[in-house]
């Protein structure tokens, strides 16, 4: 054992105290620092999570209330009667399984264009130089910018009288809007999406495109070939983004997709729907109680957000990763 060695374990093997009279209190100060500092954030972060957590844990607690504990002020948290209709009933007022069917294939062909096109124009703003190239990318901002609220009436008046060599024709209640939309960079975030893809690709060294246009490949091959295989983390980032977002929007879905039943859509309507149902069963005026109805509301939001908790389960670490990994290279 080396000297330093030595003299480290017998400074080991003196007490707190010891040590610390002989740094002339500078021990206690900075052990009583660390220890404040990691409690304060510890209750921040306590803090933090119980803010996040506290509706969801709510909503869980009152899906499985029967309808006499919603009025019981002696009841919080813990249910005394405790019950599976609320899931049982709003299962059936949402048509969750067809609901759901389409939410995911709508979602999932949704993203997969979305990250395709914005791909390659965030790839074209990255490598290559045209006319009014800054003037074009400031738009882009401009759709990260301005809410897409603001041109509601013009998107409905376009798609609903839509000309076609000549013809009108009425695409809403159809998939069409979403495509068209997605293939020219105007669907939900596509700006967001186009910024952060070009960010990335600013970090690519030039060194490898050069390398691939020396091998014979034009700009599309080294696009495919080069840069899609490099550029996963960001291209994962945002089609996990796209896919949650679509999941959950119902801004876009009620303005074009009327008559396809999807998940946000009928979470919306869904009190409506319980008082009618409460309605046919007991009859009266289609009125649900408000406690009655918030329990069946938060029920429906339950059952729309845990495939989205689910693909959290699988898709963590991935998604941790293209996080880290993009934040990196932003």
């Amino acid at each position: 054992m080396t000297k330093a060695k030595k003299e480290k374990a017998v400074v080991q093997k003196r007490s707190f105290w010891e040590r610390n009279e002989a740094s002339n209190g500078i021990l206690l100060k900075e052990t009583s620092k660390n220890y404040a500092i990691s409690i304060f954030r510890a209750i921040l972060l306590f803090g933090m999570c119980f803010m996040i957590l506290q509706p969801i844990l709510n909503k869980i607690s009152l899906s499985f209330m029967a309808e006499k504990d919603l009025y019981d002020s002696t009841i919080i948290v813990i249910p005394k009667n405790f019950s599976l209709n609320n899931w049982r009933i709003s299962l059936d007022l949402m048509g969750y399984k067809e609901a759901l069917f389409n939410t995911i294939w709508v979602s999932v062909l949704v993203s997969v264009l979305e990250v395709f096109v914005c791909s390659l124009v965030g790839y074209g703003f990255s490598r290559f130089n045209f006319p009014l190239k800054r003037f074009w990318f400031f738009c882009v901002i401009l759709i990260i910018v301005i809410p897409p609220q603001t041109i509601s009436t013009s998107l409905f008046l376009h798609f609903r009288f839509f000309k076609f060599f000549g013809m009108e024709l009425n695409l809403r209640s159809s998939m069409i809007p979403y495509i068209l939309m997605c293939c020219g960079c105007m669907g939900l975030k596509n700006g967001l999406y186009i910024f952060m893809i070009r960010q990335y690709f600013l970090g690519f060294p030039y060194e490898l495109e050069e390398a691939a246009y020396v091998d014979g490949c034009g700009p599309f091959a080294t696009f495919f070939k080069i840069m899609i295989p490099g550029a996963k983390p960001i291209l994962t980032s945002c089609f996990l983004f796209s896919f949650v977002w679509q999941w959950t929007d119902s801004f876009y879905t009620e303005l074009f997709l009327g008559k396809i039943k999807l998940l946000s859509t009928q979470v919306n309507a869904l009190t409506d729907r319980f008082g009618q149902y409460l309605a046919a069963l007991y009859g009266g005026g289609g009125q649900a109680p408000i406690g009655y109805a918030n329990a069946i509301l938060s029920t429906g939001v339950l059952l729309t957000i845990i495939p989205l908790i689910i693909l959290y389960l699988f898709a963590q670490r991935l998604f941790v990763e293209s996080i880290s990994s993009t934040g990196l290279k932003v």
